[in-house]
């Protein structure tokens, strides 16, 4: 499976999407990816398992560091891509075969005005432990390293400043078995769990400004689990919680805001991912936000820029694909919107 990079970067959307990249069996498109940088004398490449990391070393005054995932959610009868209209239809499209096009296009640049880091990577789209960008901030820091990150997450082509926390919690309701027969002798959780819902109900979430961007946080409950059999009251019943935090709180301070919304509950905490400040003051990014022109908007989200914030590298998300898009059976891309991120992405690193 042979990538042309010289074919515009709409064709070459189309072919990546073409190379089946479901989450955990990337290995087609990482070596498609990997033979079509190797002959690339401009670029040292590395790959640890399916994530590839290719860099110029030209001796620039910046290095910035340009990123994507390469897997996508499973197909959905959405196979093999079609063009209709000038829009380009296909499993990943959006969410970001587009993206990684204009990555590999940005690849054949010999002699950029700042260094480049261009990251392809593995396993974004299921839990956090099998994300490939997690791999390399843990074994290979320094192939990361750089004065700004821009991960190319669809954004519509804005720039979208940092990312959101966010954190499930388990908010436990108790209550006493027995039998259903005789349900007056026990006390059943699952309609304890009525205050749990009202919490919910009533809760308001903010809306704050940070570093600029006003985000716009969310307290959700995203599943129910109780009852153990068709004869008994429960004693149990858990109401599973999401928090989406705006990043100018921690992740232990969202936790406690949490604990004390539902306070007198037990809260269980099951798993949670800090934010990222924008980073838009620092220089760098204050520079690529100017030359991409637009207005730059919050990310209402968590993405990897996070991985990268943590490591103290600003990092923003833009991409061509529409986010509203991603992970839908009509999942689709605009070619010109390729296009045209292709051509200020260039602009920026060559003018």
């Amino acid at each position: 499976m042979r990538l042309d990079l010289a074919q515009e970067v709409g064709a070459l959307t189309a072919r990546l999407v073409d190379i089946e990249s479901v989450s955990g069996d990337e290995k087609a498109l990482a070596d498609a990816i990997e033979e079509a940088l190797l002959p690339l004398g401009h670029l040292t490449v590395r790959r640890v398992g399916h994530n590839i990391v290719a860099r110029t070393e030209l001796g620039r005054a910046e290095r910035i560091v340009i990123a994507g995932h390469i897997d996508t959610v499973p197909v959905a009868g959405n196979l093999p891509s079609r063009v209709a209209d000038g829009v380009l239809h296909g499993c990943g499209s959006s969410d970001m075969k587009s993206g990684v096009a204009v990555q590999l296009k940005l690849s054949l640049l010999e002699n950029p005005n700042r260094d480049l880091t261009f990251v392809f990577y593995e396993c974004e789209e299921i839990e956090a432990e099998r994300n490939g960008l997690l791999r390399l901030t843990r074994e290979h820091p320094d192939w990361l390293a750089g004065d700004l990150a821009v991960v190319m997450e669809p954004t519509d082509g804005l720039i979208e400043g940092g990312c959101q926390g966010t954190l499930r919690v388990e908010v436990v309701a108790r209550g006493v078995r027995a039998h259903s027969a005789r349900s007056w002798e026990g006390v059943n959780a699952i309609h304890a769990i009525k205050p749990i819902i009202d919490v919910l109900d009533r809760y308001e979430p903010r809306r704050p400004v940070v570093d600029g961007l006003e985000y716009h946080e969310g307290l959700n409950a995203v599943a129910v689990r109780g009852g153990v059999a068709g004869n008994v009251v429960p004693d149990e019943c858990v109401v599973t919680v999401n928090y989406r935090f705006a990043p100018d709180r921690t992740l232990d301070e969202a936790l406690d805001h949490v604990r004390e919304v539902f306070d007198g509950f037990e809260v269980r905490l099951t798993d949670g991912a800090p934010g990222a400040r924008p980073g838009l003051t620092h220089p760098v990014a204050a520079a690529f936000a100017a030359a991409l022109g637009g207005v730059p908007r919050a990310k209402l989200g968590w993405t990897d820029v996070a991985r990268f914030s943590a490591l103290g590298i600003p990092a923003v998300n833009c991409g061509p694909g529409d986010p509203n898009l991603a992970h839908t059976s009509g999942e689709h891309v605009g070619l010109a919107k390729i296009e045209e991120c292709e051509r200020r992405m260039v602009g920026w690193l060559t003018g």
